[in-house]
């Protein structure tokens, strides 16, 4: 009987402190936090580096690990008052942390007065649930700390779902503070009825209504999503994705290339609904960018499901652009990172077929002997890597070169001299080529600039014959 009142003791000091959070959250008040960052034992890594650049040692990427961490705090305004690294030499399947370890804990956060500790791994239900009865205050993993990042910055109707999606996927097993009063149900009749539907199974069930829901409303998207794409294809210009870890300055170089005002913060997950923009190409010619969500370590599994709809933009591009903060001491690790995330999401860096270019970025933040370095291996790496600085503009004309090199690999420009009288060839071209330029002058021609794909100039061709129409290679 004492450790039933115990546990309903501890369920309502849990249910208190939360309410106690919302509120504070709710009035905009600071919640402070402690952020920890497990250090678990692993496996030797190798040495050296594409690049030429050192590997970071094992202290240096802790290190890097919690600063994310307290990065990811900072980005739904928590008040960090508290962090570190915590040794965990036998992981415990109860609580993660050993006992010892537990009690020390338990009293850096009461004494710093804590409404909610972060702990920078994936927690099982269990193992959240012991650590918020041991430490008296709320709890969240790293999975639980960017689902509320993405909750936070959710703009669009798309984006609220698909982080709606992500959040009860997550939360669906982590139901473990049931109401223990209706645990006695009883259905049937008599004495022989099995128990009835507790509190925890109703709620499983309307979660998970709910996520039958959303899935719906996302295959409306999904449909929405596609029929954009289909009129972007009809439109010949070539599509570009900007893809990257987080805070790498995807939106920055956005910005710069298409003039936009995207959100470009120095701060982690700053952009989460995608955007669209057009930019001119040297040659006149014009393509479409596009900037995603950023990448990051441990990505959610449940986020990847949920924003496959936002991402599958990515899938249909003509080049993908990897934006990297060469800067950055965990640049290789990002560059890792940011590929497992690519597979999962069904492409492959290292196919020949994947048309991807490495943006090297950041580059201002550098020495000078380190920029040379740097530039000397993006000479010599096998993807021929752009260095550019999104913030002062260096470098940015370099990259629209090289984008411009790639989207026109498989197309051609020509000059044409066409009947003006001739409405179904005019339609045509316009439908099946990019209209670079167009005189209209001589009300006898009409002179036009085109790109088209190479495997559509056959067919214009055979319409150029059957007229007085002539094409010529630009």
């Amino acid at each position: 009987m004492r450790v039933i009142e115990t546990k309903r003791a501890d369920e309502r000091r849990l249910r208190a402190s939360d309410e106690a959070g919302e509120e504070a959250f709710a009035s905009g008040e600071q919640t402070r936090a402690v952020v920890l960052c497990p250090v678990l034992p692993r496996r030797s890594q190798k040495a050296g580096s594409a690049q030429g650049q050192l590997q970071p040692t094992a202290r240096q990427h802790d290190e890097a690990r919690l600063g994310e961490a307290v990065g990811l705090a900072h980005a739904i305004d928590l008040e960090v008052c508290r962090e570190g690294l915590v040794p965990v030499p036998r992981p415990r399947p109860a609580t993660l942390f050993g006992t010892g370890k537990l009690e020390e804990l338990s009293g850096i956060i009461r004494s710093e007065e804590a409404g909610l500790v972060v702990v920078d791994h994936p927690l099982t239900p269990v193992q959240q649930r012991n650590l918020e009865r041991s430490w008296r205050t709320k709890v969240l993993d790293r999975t639980g700390l960017i689902l509320e990042i993405f909750g936070r910055r959710a703009r669009t109707k798309e984006g609220r779902l698909q982080v709606e999606l992500a959040h009860l996927t997550y939360q669906k097993s982590r139901l473990v503070r049931s109401w223990t009063h209706l645990e006695r149900q009883r259905g049937g009749f008599g004495f022989l009825g099995g128990p009835g539907e507790t509190q925890i199974e109703a709620d499983r069930r309307m979660i998970q209504e709910r996520i039958q829901g959303i899935k719906r409303d996302l295959e409306t998207v999904k449909r929405t999503r596609e029929l954009h794409r289909e009129s972007r294809r009809r439109v010949p210009y070539p599509t570009v994705a900007l893809v990257g870890y987080t805070n790498a300055g995807k939106s920055t170089l956005f910005n710069h290339l298409t003039g936009a005002d995207v959100d470009a913060e120095d701060l982690l997950f700053a952009t989460l609904d995608p955007t669209m923009r057009e930019i001119r190409l040297a040659d006149g010619g014009r393509a479409i960018v596009s900037d995603t969500v950023g990448f990051i370590s441990d990505l959610p599994t449940t986020l990847i499901a949920a924003f496959r709809a936002t991402l599958e933009e990515v899938l249909d591009a003509d080049l993908i652009l990897h934006v990297r903060d060469i800067a950055h001491p965990e640049t290789e690790r990002q560059l890792t990172d940011v590929h497992d995330v690519l597979r999962e999401l069904g492409i492959d860096p290292d196919l020949q077929s994947t048309d991807i270019l490495e943006v090297w970025n950041k580059v201002d933040l550098l020495d000078a002997t380190a920029r040379e370095r740097i530039r000397n291996a993006a000479g010599r790496s096998g993807s021929q890597a752009v260095c550019v600085s999104a913030r002062t503009g260096e470098g940015v004309a370099d990259l629209l070169a090289a984008i411009e090199a790639r989207v026109q690999g498989g197309h051609e420009l020509l000059d044409l001299d066409i009947d003006p009288g001739d409405g179904a060839l005019v339609n045509w071209i316009h439908e099946n080529s990019e209209v670079l330029s167009r005189d209209t002058n001589d009300i006898a021609r009409l002179s036009y600039r085109i790109r088209i794909p190479v495997e559509k100039k056959p067919a214009l061709l055979r319409r150029l014959s059957e007229t007085a129409s002539t094409a010529v290679p630009a």
